[in-house]
């Protein structure tokens, strides 16, 4: 059984003035996310700026979300670090607090082998009994997953059910199904290959885009899985430019700075990201107005 099919939000983590998390718009955008048909929440992720969050933010942000969500979609939360003892506190806790599932990013900075990728996601998993969706994003962590140790983890560790795939390696994708079959549910971690992974045996997507386009992107992924592959493939060719702009500067500095064009007032971002330069800010709001999207 997958956590979820269909869109996923990779939420952001919206900051105070003075630099604190905001809680109470936090709420508002998990609101925002169910009432516009997102499948799944992912709290604490890459876009979520969990590397510059605290242990206890970290923590205080996937207790509230799971509480606030309330069992109305799945909250997967992301748990994973280099340090294999740190990723096992993390996701203890967030199995204690309700999370439906884990997201383990692959180890950055020090990075692992093969054999070491084994031994991290294989102890995570086994002090946990919730599902786990591994992480593969090379270029940002250094660090790449290769099918056949997916492989391996799939059908050795039980509660290994799935991987967010943002290698950008489309073959590379193709060999992991062509091994796994059904043994992993695969999700696009790309916003522009939503409909190529789907291809591929694909569940849905863990999705940038979906912070400012929750509606399209559920349909995106709701229409190919209900076969209407060109209304999914449609779709996807309508947000190419957006989620061009979305990706022009380091995410989530885009989406953020789309979220406060739209009026959502979400704050700023934690250093070492910085607020936008205002050339692909204005690139960014014409794209934004040309996808439809109602700015403030």
């Amino acid at each position: 059984m997958s956590i979820f099919t269909g869109a996923g939000v990779a939420i952001i983590t919206p900051f105070k003035d003075n630099g604190e998390v905001n809680f109470e718009k936090l709420g508002e955008l998990i609101e925002f996310q169910i009432a516009n048909g997102t499948d799944a929440i992912i709290i604490c992720g890459t876009t979520g700026e969990a590397s510059t969050l605290s242990h206890e933010e970290h923590l205080e942000c996937i207790k509230y979300t799971v509480e606030k969500t309330n069992k109305r979609i799945p909250v997967i939360a992301g748990t994973g670090s280099n340090c294999t003892e740190t990723a096992i506190y993390l996701s203890t806790e967030a199995e204690k607090f309700g999370a439906d599932g884990l997201l383990l990013v692959t180890p950055y900075y020090n990075k692992a082998t093969q054999k070491g990728l084994k031994e991290h996601f294989t102890d995570i998993a086994n002090a946990v009994k919730i599902p786990i969706i591994l992480y593969n994003v090379p270029g940002r962590t250094g660090c790449n997953i290769l099918p056949e140790t997916v492989v391996s983890l799939a059908e050795n560790v039980k509660n290994i059910a799935g991987i967010k795939e943002a290698s950008g390696n489309i073959s590379q994708v193709v060999k992991l199904m062509s091994l796994a079959g059904d043994k992993i549910d695969l999700y696009s971690g790309n916003d522009d290959q939503i409909v190529p992974l789907m291809s591929l045996g694909g569940k849905g997507v863990i999705s940038v885009l979906s912070n400012i386009a929750p509606k399209e992107t559920h349909d995106m992924a709701a229409k190919y899985l209900e076969g209407d592959t060109q209304g999914s493939l449609e779709l996807q060719l309508k947000a190419h430019e957006l989620v061009d702009q979305l990706f022009c500067e380091v995410n989530p500095i885009p989406v953020k700075k789309a979220m406060n064009l739209m009026g959502m007032e979400v704050g700023t971002l934690r250093r070492p990201l910085t607020e936008m330069e205002p050339a692909h800010a204005e690139n960014l709001k014409r794209a934004m107005i040309e996808f439809g999207i109602k700015l403030k």
